[in-house]
């Protein structure tokens, strides 16, 4: 071990409604695989791509309490495991999140290195990448807050900008630079005058420094958040694989970016050019721009068929998209909601989500398919007394023991091999047989296979929403005291 290991801290907390119906609160873009090329998640990606720098730790991750099981099943998946994965009870803006983080690294040992990344990010060069972190590991290692500015490629307005003191665009070197003035996300015409001059680049939210370097600035500058974080790790509850952190202490700290309550006073700045193919997907035309396109500019996935289309994003989970003579259009099917949109207002969905909300659209924020610990469920088809649901369960997982006051369910099995318990009793049951569940029993569905469950369940009752859960006895740790 070196004697600053660097310690990845992964956040993972953000919604990512601009990629909506896609990415949604309950299911945002971290957790999908965006990148036409391969079929794992940002997420994960942004952890893979780490491997192989010298010194480099399992990663601290942090989430909010309903993303939790997936951030869980998505590093188990590539075969990591965190070394702690730290719950925020609410939202605090990024400075709450490294604080926590990096109170959190120091209680492990030795002073690390902390490398602040955004679960969210696409970098293409990965090679590069590495070779500007370990440049930037000589600054951390000297008491400096490291920032990676992207060296930009266009006059983008969605972006805030950093100021260094000289020219960051040195060919082939990577020298870091005293920061000057961090600029909020300009106008155009401000955005094209800074481009022209090599001193400013965009700002990507990735940082380096150590742990004890971040947590004397925050006390410097921001006393309030750093002090709220050390009461709610030390009144965290640990949740399984899970730490808790105290709600009403964290929820106390004020809601600042890393930036606005440390960046932008400290005296320890550094800015390292970065020129690496970076995106944070902030947008359908900025995901366009990343995909695999044919000849007429099209990128197509699904069950699309396109003629005389040019310069589209078309993408189709369920229905057949047919496009005939259609230019610049983002169009993406889910089973709930499809998006039709002009490829350069797509960056306005906000107001969208924002208009869906007001009108009680439940399609703004939840998708149809919801994941839990155990695998995942699909509302079919719905009225106001009955429900219908496509049931998948993950081999070896289990359902909690649980009752339901006003709704009976009946489970026909289609695939895989289903353990069922109602009231004490046990019975196995294979494809094409049937259960039914009456109102008041306490039972349990569980896979005890080697393949995945799937069944249909058909609710009826006078109130079907999920709260209507008395659970007993539960793997997850999902039993309210």
């Amino acid at each position: 071990m070196t004697d600053n290991p660097i310690i990845p801290v992964i956040l993972s907390g953000g919604s990512g409604t601009r990629l909506w119906p896609l990415s949604r609160e309950s299911y945002p873009k971290q957790f999908l695989a965006l990148d036409s090329r391969t079929n794992k998640t940002l997420l994960q990606k942004t952890y893979e791509r780490l491997i192989g720098i010298e010194g480099l730790q399992k990663p601290i991750l942090i989430c909010n309490e309903d993303h939790r099981f997936i951030v869980a099943e998505q590093f188990r998946e590539i075969k990591t495991d965190p070394q702690s994965i730290i719950l925020e009870p609410i939202g605090r803006n990024t400075a709450p999140a490294i604080a926590v983080a990096a109170l959190k690294a120091i209680s492990l040992g030795k002073d690390p290195l902390l490398l602040i990344l955004a679960a969210d990010h696409l970098i293409e060069n990965i090679i590069e990448f590495k070779r500007v972190i370990q440049s930037a590991k000589t600054y951390a290692k000297q008491g400096r807050l490291v920032t990676f500015g992207i060296v930009p490629t266009c006059a983008e307005t969605g972006y805030g900008y950093i100021e260094a003191k000289e020219s960051t665009h040195e060919k082939d070197t990577i020298n870091g630079l005293d920061i000057k003035n961090f600029i909020e996300k300009p106008n155009k015409a401000k955005a094209e005058e800074l481009i022209k001059d090599a001193r400013y680049t965009w700002n990507s939210g990735m940082f380096l420094f150590k742990a004890s370097t971040i947590i004397n600035e925050l006390e410097k500058f921001a006393p309030e958040i750093i002090n709220y974080c050390k009461i709610s790790i030390e009144k965290n509850i640990v949740d399984l694989d899970f730490l808790r952190l105290e709600e009403e202490s964290f929820k106390k700290c004020p809601k600042l970016s890393i930036d606005i309550a440390v960046m932008e006073k400290t005296k320890l700045g550094t800015v390292l050019p970065l020129n690496v193919g970076w995106s944070d997907i902030g947008s359908w035309k900025s995901l366009w721009d990343i995909s695999q396109k044919n000849n007429d500019g099209n990128y197509i996935n699904g069950r699309v068929v396109a003629e005389k289309s040019k310069n589209c994003y078309l993408k189709s989970e369920q229905r057949l998209i047919v496009g005939l003579g259609i230019e610049n259009l983002i169009v993406v099917d889910t089973n709930d909601a499809i998006l039709v949109a002009n490829r350069e207002h797509s960056q306005n969905i906000g107001n969208i989500i924002k208009s869906l909300d007001s009108s009680n659209f439940p399609e703004g924020k939840m998708h149809k398919k919801i994941f839990r610990p155990w695998g995942n469920y699909t509302t079919i088809s719905e009225g106001s007394r009955w429900q219908v649901k496509l049931i998948e369960v993950k081999p070896n997982a289990s359902l909690s023991l649980q009752m339901h006051h006003h709704r009976a369910e009946h489970w026909i099995i289609v695939n895989g091999t289903a353990l069922i318990e109602k009231d004490g009793e046990k019975e196995l049951l294979s494809e094409n047989q049937s259960t039914f569940i009456p109102l008041g029993c306490k039972h349990r569905l569980s896979n005890p296979g080697l393949m995945k469950l799937e069944l249909i369940e058909v609710q009826s009752g006078t109130y079907l929403d999920e709260d209507d859960i008395i659970r007993f006895e539960d793997s997850y740790g999902r039993i309210k005291n």
